[in-house]
């Protein structure tokens, strides 16, 4: 059952639902959208997608033990006449779902902290988190459900037991983190950085820190924004809120910066950090320039809820790093980096200069599309061509229709060796043929791309 109980009063009062029709019902045990996640007494809201539409399982959901449905208000209710269920109907049953999660989200005078940025958002929750259970119990988004049914997913789980909540927010274009926020109602803001993800959908990387600024005007005068000192539109959003700007960043000065970083063998990272008043060393168990970052503005949000800098270091200890980001592996006698779970330009980069620091001997680059791109498409796979010569890599290989601008880039950069492929199967040929000892071979691409098959495939060779 979950943790919480709505009123059939307060529903109404919440989403200003009319009620339909009343069986018994007074108090619902739990909300949900899923009917997969439906327990007895539950009240379920029947979302409508591209694909799908939750009025077609109201029946389904009484079944399984929901005893009130939220519907659409021109949906025929006629058709569930004869199932014994509340049934309330409202303009929008999305918007419905939220303003319920929101009225709960109400009742906890707790940090509620929010994450954003083109990259590294699901990586900078997960070491926030990680960081803050130093000392306090976190409630945090699980996985990268960021959107605006995920993150009344995730607020509609606190319960008392909560000390804080970390929440990621996604955003596809201009005025979507402000609806998320409207709903959380964030205390503490965290912007990672802006890159040109969604540059399709935005067109200019003045839209996209527009887009992501939302975070910062958001925080009332008594919170705290994050901001990456080092990124050039993220270190200006101070001027976009009332609230105290906290600072983190390697290059410039910060109210948390680090220096002396290190890679150390076994996929960590070591380095100190100014953390306000002093110096402290931390050890992060990923590796890569662009984590270091992350896990700055996860010690930013801890030096703004208070946390020692030995609580910092206990719940930085326990973080354990998600698959297919920056993962390393070892696998017979090369070196992988898994960094395929997504890619832009600006973490495409990052990859690719934290693969040269990392790399003993020869490196190889494994790239697949990087999408939503628009208009800088073409540019945008150029450049890391162009990077990978500029850098010294030894191999490219590519996978994909728009990495052809990539391989032509990357063959004029002076790159000794730049091989097309058709499809995994055939990558893994390539590797097969061209891998030598202590090889590091990094994997990179839009999820879409499923560049982590490759990987699968190869470990099948070398069992």
């Amino acid at each position: 059952m979950a943790n919480y109980q709505f009123s059939l009063t307060q529903v109404m009062q919440a989403t200003n639902a009319i009620l339909k029709k009343l069986t018994s019902a007074s108090v619902f045990g739990g909300v949900t959208t899923d009917t997969r996640k439906i327990e007895e007494g539950m009240l379920f809201i029947a979302l409508k997608g591209e694909n799908f539409d939750g009025h077609d399982f109201i029946a389904d959901a009484a079944k399984k033990g929901a005893i009130g449905a939220i519907v659409n208000k021109d949906y025929d209710i006629s058709l569930i006449e004869d199932i014994d269920i509340d049934i309330l109907a409202v303009d929008d049953t999305l918007k419905a779902y939220q303003d319920l999660a929101h009225f709960w989200r109400k009742k906890f005078n707790i940090p509620v902290i929010a994450i954003t940025g083109s990259n590294g958002k699901t990586t900078t929750k997960d070491l926030t988190a990680a960081v803050l259970s130093g000392k306090y119990n976190v409630l945090k988004t699980q996985a990268n459900f960021n959107n605006e049914i995920g993150l009344p997913m995730t607020l509609l789980q606190l319960d008392g037991s909560y000390d804080v909540a970390v929440v990621e927010m996604g955003m596809r274009g201009l005025g979507q983190i402000k609806e998320l926020t409207d709903i959380a109602k964030p205390t503490m803001g965290v912007i990672t950085n802006v890159g040109e993800t969604h540059m399709e959908l935005l067109g200019s990387m003045e839209n996209i820190a527009k887009a992501k600024g939302e975070m910062a005007q958001a925080i009332e005068i008594n919170g705290n924004v994050i901001l990456n000192a080092d990124d050039e539109f993220v270190s200006k959003m101070n001027r976009l809120t009332k609230a105290h700007a906290i600072y983190f960043g390697i290059n410039h000065a910060g109210d948390i910066k680090a220096f002396d970083i290190k890679t150390v063998n076994d996929g960590k990272t070591e380095f100190d950090a100014i953390v306000g008043d002093k110096v402290a060393h931390f050890t992060l168990n990923m590796i890569g320039i662009h984590n270091v970052y992350d896990c700055l503005a996860a010690l930013a949000v801890g030096y703004a809820c208070g946390l020692t800098v030995e609580e910092m270091q206990k719940g930085l200890a326990t973080f354990k790093p998600t698959a297919m980001r920056f993962e390393y592996k070892r696998l017979a006698d090369f070196n992988l980096i898994n960094d395929a779970y997504n890619a832009s330009p600006m973490s495409t980069k990052a990859a690719l200069e934290n693969l040269t620091k990392v790399a003993k001997k020869r490196k190889i680059l494994v790239m697949g599309d990087m999408f939503e791109l628009g208009s800088v498409e073409q540019k945008a796979h150029e450049d890391i061509g162009l990077l990978a010569g500029k850098l010294g890599v030894d191999i490219v290989i590519t996978r994909g229709t728009l990495t052809k601008f990539t391989a032509e880039a990357a063959k004029k950069a002076g790159v000794a060796k730049v091989f097309e492929c058709a499809s995994h199967e055939e990558a893994v040929d390539v590797l097969k043929k061209e891998l030598q000892k202590e090889d590091t071979v990094l994997f990179k691409g839009s999820h879409g791309m499923h560049m982590e098959k490759i990987i699968e495939l190869l470990e099948k060779e070398y069992k």
